[in-house]
């Protein structure tokens, strides 16, 4: 099950770098092409246990960021530590079969990328950096390894550096989707 033509966009940066906004980019541009997309994320899972394990609504602005790394780091020390990965290569079997393109929009490790890259090789790694940019995360969050297992990895297929406006996040995403969609 899976098709092997769907494309994979593998998403990574630190908190606040523009992941979302270059799936979304992504998404615009396949729709001008008649693609469908889909976005998942590898944090969907841990999202849905701290929703109901709290009274977390699931917006931005009162996210247990500390929890849920907490959490995720947990379920990945003591159950798997290809826990997330696995799911997430279950559901884009699935979903392939009825999406052209599909963006992870928040690889935070290594072996995120690795193991998707190598489940389907019709991946694209791309890693959103955002220099000289404040996120406002707390000292635990920003030292969390989430936020930093990805400093000297430079296996990416593409380096989108994210200093100017949207407009410029979109022109650069758009450069490279110009070669691949």
């Amino acid at each position: 099950m899976g098709s092997m033509n769907t494309v994979i966009f593998i998403i990574s940066g630190k908190g606040h770098t523009g992941k979302d906004t270059t799936a979304n980019y992504i998404r615009d541009y396949a729709l001008t092409k008649g693609k469908k997309t889909l976005k998942l994320q590898f944090s969907s899972y841990i999202k849905m246990y701290v929703k109901n394990i709290t009274n977390w609504d699931g917006s931005e602005e009162t996210k247990p960021r500390e929890l849920l790394q907490d959490l995720g780091s947990t379920i990945r020390e003591n159950i798997k530590n290809t826990f997330f990965i696995d799911r997430i290569i279950d559901d884009i079997k699935i979903y392939s079969n009825y999406y052209d393109i599909i963006t992870i929009t928040d690889a935070r490790l290594p072996e995120e990328l690795d193991l998707i890259k190598e489940t389907f090789p019709n991946s694209i790694k791309l890693n959103i950096q955002r220099p000289n940019y404040e996120n406002n995360l707390s000292l635990k969050a920003k030292n969390h390894i989430t936020e930093h297992a990805l400093d000297n990895y430079h296996n990416f297929d593409y380096v989108i550096i994210n200093d100017g406006s949207l407009n410029d996040l979109k022109e650069k995403v758009e450069q490279i989707l110009t070669n691949i969609i």
